[in-house]
């Protein structure tokens, strides 16, 4: 039976398994979260209870939508509409990594317990639920997202940042994601950027992470009040406690005239500079797109330095035609790019079972 019917007019499950949360949802054909639960992920208890953790919101959301108003009939549990009253076909899983995608295992993740490794998430939920699943990073999920529905849509070859609480990325070239051997290809925040610079959560050194992610700003603030800095920073951390100053905390207090705060973002967008001359000599994009809850916080303010590094340092070619954009779908983007990611791994699992005659 020919799948691109069924791809095209029937939602997908998607699960967003996070360090910290997990996410469900129904990705209608268009892109809509058609309905949606989370609840914490607990690597702490094991990889069973998150294993019945995910099930459980993931049974939630298909039962929402089952019981959502037929065509004609209002809207779905999410808000959006529902076009056609199909039940999913599949279910995609954006992880933590590193991972195998082929094997839909997550193998050793640095930010879950120690007890979270080699978990095979997509065997055991597709045997609980009985639909096909396909896992991939976050980054990669993210930037398929992107390129289905938001600002890279059909741009065959792009790079995609977030700048979160950490630093990610993929990429995409000539329309294929790259993986490298192992699945791991496109970790972009461990690009190294200075050789003696701050820790990174990897125990390396000078990591783009290390310097301009959440977690790298809040460690620099943190130092620097231990080493005397007065101001703003030391100010709320005599309030809130130093081990509670964030990234956040420094953007406002860099805002308000702080010179110290102004010294780390400055750093941290310097660092996202240099690497993003790296990231366009090395992979030639047409696009880089860039999202995490930083990146949104500082918009051009982060993103003009880099602008300006590239047309400055960058090979003249690439320099000229790559454009260095913000992200479009924001927090959902994990859970909307499950439907390309299902789309993508079918259409390549039916490619391939037709150059093998099976």
């Amino acid at each position: 039976m020919d799948p691109a019917p069924v791809m095209d007019q029937a939602p997908v499950l998607a699960l967003d398994l996070g360090a910290s949360r997990l996410r469900a949802a129904l990705v209608g054909p268009d892109g809509t979260l058609l309905a949606r639960a989370e609840a914490r992920t607990a690597t702490e208890r094991g990889p069973a209870a998150v294993l019945d953790t995910a099930e459980g919101l993931l049974r939630a959301v298909r039962g929402e939508a089952d019981a959502a108003p037929r065509v004609g009939e209002g809207r779905a549990p999410g808000g959006g509409r529902l076009s056609r009253v199909l039940p999913p076909f599949a279910i995609g899983i954006s992880a933590i990594g590193p991972l195998d995608p082929v094997a839909g295992v997550i193998v050793d993740p640095p930010n879950a317990h120690p007890s979270f490794r080699d978990v095979p998430v997509s065997a055991e939920l597709s045997r609980r639920l009985g639909l096909p699943v396909f896992l991939d990073r976050d980054t990669n999920v993210a930037l398929l997202g992107e390129h289905a529905f938001g600002t890279a849509r059909d741009v065959p070859d792009v790079v995609y940042l977030t700048v979160s609480t950490g630093i990610g990325g993929a990429i995409l070239a000539a329309g294929e994601l790259l993986h490298g051997p192992d699945g791991t290809a496109g970790e972009l925040g461990h690009l190294l950027v200075e050789l003696d610079g701050q820790a990174c959560g990897c125990g390396a050194r000078g990591h783009l992470e290390g310097i301009a992610s959440g977690s790298g700003i809040a460690r620099a603030a943190r130092e620097a009040v231990r080493a005397g800095a007065a101001g703003l920073l030391a100010a709320t951390a005599d309030r809130e406690g130093i081990e509670q100053l964030s990234a956040v905390d420094v953007a406002v207090a860099e805002e308000a005239g702080d010179r110290e705060a102004a010294a780390i973002m400055a750093h941290a967008r310097r660092a996202f500079a240099a690497a993003m001359v790296t990231i366009v000599d090395v992979f030639d994009p047409t696009l880089v797109v860039v999202g995490g809850s930083v990146a949104r916080g500082q918009g051009d303010r982060l993103l003009d330095p880099a602008r300006e590094a590239v047309r400055s340092v960058a090979f003249r070619t690439p320099a000229r035609r790559v454009r260095i954009v913000p992200a479009a779908l924001g927090d959902d983007v994990a859970l909307i790019g499950c439907l390309p990611l299902v789309r993508m791994r079918l259409a390549v699992t039916a490619r391939d079972a037709a150059a093998t005659g099976a």
